[in-house]
């Protein structure tokens, strides 16, 4: 499962953990403005936006997880098993395929506004990128410096929802994963004072107190809880170093470590990568389950108005610092 997030200090950042029990060989790759991207229904895009992001490469094509735009926009899919629901093709519609999507938005949108736009008139369609790999059930956060929405393909319809946190998980659907914030309205940063009983001498006796009752298990309604309230809370500097750093932290409030979350298959969930995205620079950082040291790729510092997917393997084995 995963969890996805924003954060704003001088520059504003999107990023997001992928937390799966296998990995598909994902990179870091830079899409450039010439790079023609054929949609099964909607003909061909030959010039857009420049997009960086994680995704697998199949067949020359990038399936992105997470991706930013030149001029400012994120979007990830997250798991949404159960719940995603895709039409067939429907005339009068922009018929897109879920794994189209992130770059149907990203290359033509330069702010959530624009993509609202492409969203009132869009199918997300019932097409699988080939036989062997189905449409993955997933829903979408898309976010810019000024606001975040939430996405869902759902049997209602396509449903696009003010995503005022900036947060999002995967089940149950967006709409009860707000309302269940009103359960923790008590939640606080300060040490709580005695509500019990008047006459009961309570006193507090540790700092952080006044978050007991917070959730830390690792379900996806307890890491939205979990990642709004330290987002939402969350102070930093505003040099680039301080943000992303608080950024990492943020997210590694609800990463997921091998051997807690077991499959049936006998495999365990992990926080396969752990993204952060400049979307006012361009610059995409990442860590991996292995390595905790950032590495970052400036999508800036290639020609991005090229023709071919520029492709960055990651860095997956630990770097460490000697200091003697």
């Amino acid at each position: 499962m995963c969890t996805a997030a924003t954060y704003h200090t001088r520059d504003h950042y999107f990023g997001r953990t992928l937390d799966y029990d296998i990995s598909y060989q994902e990179k870091v790759v830079v899409t450039p403005r010439r790079y023609p991207f054929h949609f099964r229904e909607m003909g061909m895009l030959d010039e857009h936006y420049a997009i960086i992001g994680m995704a697998s490469m199949v067949g020359g094509y990038p399936l992105y997880y997470d991706g930013i735009n030149e001029t400012g926009l994120g979007m990830a899919g997250l798991n949404f098993p159960g719940n995603a629901d895709y039409k067939p093709v429907i005339s009068g519609k922009e018929n897109v395929a879920p794994f189209e999507f992130i770059p149907w938005i990203l290359g033509q949108c330069s702010n959530v506004k624009e993509a609202r736009e492409l969203l009132d008139c869009m199918n997300l369609a019932d097409i699988n990128f080939n036989e062997k790999l189905p449409a993955a059930m997933l829903h979408w956060i898309i976010s810019d410096r000024e606001e975040s929405v939430t996405v869902e393909a759902v049997r209602e319809g396509l449903m696009v929802y003010d995503n005022p946190v900036g947060i999002l998980t995967n089940n149950p659907p967006f709409e009860y994963q707000m309302f269940n914030l009103n359960n923790y309205m008590s939640i606080s940063t300060e040490n709580p004072r005695n509500l019990f009983a008047e006459k009961l001498d309570l006193k507090t006796y540790c700092r952080g107190m006044g978050a007991l009752g917070l959730p830390g298990d690792l379900s996806s309604v307890s890491r939205f809880v979990k990642a709004a309230f330290t987002k939402m809370n969350s102070i930093s500097g505003e040099t680039e170093s301080e943000s992303i750093s608080q950024f990492f932290h943020i997210l590694g409030a609800v990463e997921q470590q091998r051997g807690c979350v077991r499959m049936a298959d006998g495999k365990y969930d992990l926080t396969l990568y752990t993204s952060c995205c400049n979307i006012d620079k361009g610059i995409y950082y990442y860590t991996s389950y292995e390595n905790s040291q950032i590495t970052c790729v400036d999508m800036h510092k290639e020609n991005l108005d090229g023709i071919s997917p520029v492709c960055y393997p990651l860095i997956l084995g630990q770097q460490i610092r000697r200091q003697n």
